[in-house]
């Protein structure tokens, strides 16, 4: 079983991790941090703390970590500038810019048009061979 946990951006620059949509656990879990590897951390810390006290855990559970727009762009703005994502998504480097402050949310189809190009590009990476 494989269960969504949403990363996201907080208006102070910390990150959150909680369990989106549907909860198979039947407890909550939230973490929290100052980069998303700290939210990760702290989420699988207070998952375990719970499964250590007892809680029920379904056989075979797995966690799968999703960012909205503006945590995915501050998190990998130091691997991906936004003039290189321009170029990758189409979208302006303005507008990228106004998703990553909070100024401006994306709409669906800008969230969409986003990860596509990502997953077409991360796919282009993933076939590249060196001689």
């Amino acid at each position: 079983m494989v269960v969504t946990v949403n990363i996201e951006l907080g208006n102070d620059g910390t990150y959150g991790a909680y369990i989106a949509g549907d909860n198979p656990l039947g407890f909550g879990v939230i973490g929290e941090g100052n980069t998303v590897n700290e939210a990760k951390e702290d989420f699988l810390n207070v998952f375990n703390a719970y499964k250590a006290d007892g809680e029920y855990v379904p056989e075979g559970l797995a966690f799968d970590f999703c960012y909205d727009v503006p945590s995915f762009l501050a998190y990998y703005s130091k691997r991906l500038s936004l003039a290189g994502l321009e170029r990758i998504t189409g979208i302006a480097q303005g507008q990228l810019s106004h998703y990553v402050t909070g100024r401006r949310k994306p709409s669906k189809k800008t969230v969409e048009k986003i990860q596509d190009a990502l997953h077409a590009f991360g796919n282009e990476l993933s076939h590249v061979n060196f001689v």
